[in-house]
């Protein structure tokens, strides 16, 4: 079950909380207001899509999808694209040496993108668009700035003039004198360097669309801007992006679309920290990771941010390894908890360790469902999806402790979708649950009234873990229903020649059992029911 399978208040905008979002525009919180009470647009940039996806391009798309989950669970109905660029330098150089067509490599790249996205359970994507499904509507915007003195032709390009718009850099803070904009041959062809194509002529061999101004193609910037508005409207909710899109895209499609519309084209724009090739700073499960980005992320605005984190980021560029190979060493659902470990505007410190250090993490949750299971003879993964306000409706049933974690819980997301102290709420709820268990000795002779609290505490941590996309589905067993019963009866025999050892007060046998199962990835506990194993 989804977030939007459940019953929602959508349309009862009184119920609604308020949520603080951060605002790259106007460089501060402030409460989220909709252009349509009730009703969120969000507009996300999507890749580029010429080589295999990265890491990099996971976090966007993993923070949005949990920032769809949060809104819908909070009552609001949501519309979310990502777009997809199909066409650009880079894709028609690719191709060129791959010997095949800008099309069929987009394609390509395109599926292995979306099969990268369902393997971190980023399956919430309203609409995704592709720049070459909008080849009219942008022949439109284009003809709409030109009409309005915002943009001219030359030679067969089409260009913006920036000195036609009074508040071009105010998302930067750039003035247009400080700003090179697109070098090489285009300079003589522009008014002012700091011009930006909006319709590219085409050169000998490369792929082309018939316009106005004669055969050509889209330039990158206003892709967008006709999109979102095809889809979203001339002007929505939440623009988001990585730091590295600031500018020059996003300045650019700011003054294009508000040039166009007379209007605001996003009211809020969300920018998340870039993936950084680097040590781990602060342990997933521990202290929330960056929990005190409300400073306003430190004293840099976000130019200088982009600037600092992009010089450091994973990218293609900097040898980045396709994504699908990281799926054959790493479980995605340990990679979606680290890249939520973090608040997202902070850069997320990425590499092995860390991603082993998140699947440890992860198996605290997994034991803990596990024991619960043997005491209720329930799966957790099969416990209902409540909203937010089923949830307000049955959280006084699952205790004291209970309620003031899912509060925190709440709280966190509710600050600018801070899942980092999300997270770390989890795992306290993860102690506050075994605690319970252990001193109502739930695993031997479980009372009624304490039973019946394990089960409201299980629906809350349910409600939040599915906030965040994390134990929605039931891992997928990695071996055949024969090999788990072989491996399950040959489990029986060691934990019996563990026991005797033990009994028969040979420590140094029984211990050497127990170290040699964990080198093997098999966790034992000894237990007042008996000894049980688990396996990474």
């Amino acid at each position: 079950m989804t977030m939007t399978d459940m019953d929602s208040p959508a349309g009862t905008t009184d119920a609604l909380p308020t949520i603080e979002i951060y605002n790259t525009l106007t460089k501060k919180k402030s409460a989220m207001v909709t252009v349509k009470p009730g009703h969120v647009g969000i507009y996300l940039c999507g890749p580029t899509v010429y080589k295999p996806s990265h890491i990099g391009h996971m976090v966007g798309p993993v923070i949005f999808d949990t920032v769809k989950r949060y809104l819908e669970y909070s009552g609001w109905q949501v519309t979310w694209v990502v777009n997809i660029t199909d066409v650009d330098d880079k894709i028609i150089a690719e191709s060129t040496a791959r010997g095949t067509t800008m099309a069929k490599l987009a394609t390509e790249m395109t599926a292995d993108y979306l099969a990268n996205l369902a393997a971190l359970g980023v399956e919430s994507i309203d609409h995704m668009p592709k720049a070459t499904d909008f080849i009219g509507p942008i022949i439109t915007c284009i003809e709409g700035l030109i009409a309005k003195s915002a943009a001219y032709a030359s030679d067969g390009d089409v260009y913006f003039d920036v000195t036609q718009d009074a508040d071009y850099g105010k998302l930067t803070n750039r003035t247009v004198e400080s700003m090179q904009g697109e070098g090489g041959l285009t300079v003589e062809r522009k008014r002012s360097a700091a011009d930006f194509a909006l319709w590219k002529k085409a050169k000998s061999g490369e792929p082309f669309w018939e316009s106005p101004w004669g055969p050509g193609r889209p330039g990158w910037h206003i892709e967008c801007s006709a999109m979102s508005r095809a889809i979203l409207g001339e002007h929505f909710d939440i623009h988001g992006g990585g730091l590295d899109l600031i500018f020059p895209h996003h300045e650019n499609e700011i003054a294009q679309s508000e040039s166009l519309h007379n209007c605001p084209m996003a009211t809020y724009w969300m920018h998340n920290g870039l993936m950084q090739a680097a040590g781990a700073s602060g342990k997933v499960g521990g202290r929330a990771r960056d929990a005190a980005i409300g400073s306003e992320a430190s004293s840099q605005d976000a130019a200088q941010q982009a600037a600092s984190q992009a010089a450091t980021k994973i990218s293609k560029s900097t040898g980045a390894e396709p994504f699908k190979n990281l799926l054959e060493r790493h479980r995605p659902e340990a990679i979606r908890m680290l890249l939520l470990s973090t608040h997202y505007r902070s850069p997320i410190h990425f590499g092995e360790e860390a991603l082993s250090e998140s699947a440890r993490a992860m198996e605290a949750f997994e034991r803990l469902f596990a024991r619960c299971q043997r005491v209720t003879g329930l799966s957790f993964y099969t416990l209902p999806l409540q909203n937010r306000r089923q949830g307000n409706a049955t959280v006084a049933a699952a205790g004291v402790e209970t309620q003031a974690l899912r509060e925190k819980f709440l709280a966190a997301m509710d600050d600018d979708f801070n899942t980092a102290v999300g997270i770390a709420t989890l795992f306290d709820f993860v102690r506050v649950v075994n605690k319970h268990i252990d001193q109502q000795g739930l695993e031997k002779s479980p009372s009624d009234v304490a039973r019946t609290l394990l089960d409201a505490m299980l629906l809350v941590l349910r409600e939040l873990t599915g906030i965040l996309g994390l134990f929605v589905k039931e891992p997928e067993a990695t071996r055949s229903s024969a090999d788990q019963a072989t491996v399950g009866k040959l489990m029986e025999l060691v934990i019996e020649i563990r026991a005797r050892a033990r009994a028969g007060k040979d420590f140094a046998t029984a211990d050497l059992v127990r170290a040699k199962l964990t080198e093997a990835g098999i966790t034992l506990e000894d237990r007042p029911d008996g000894t049980h194993w688990t396996q990474k």
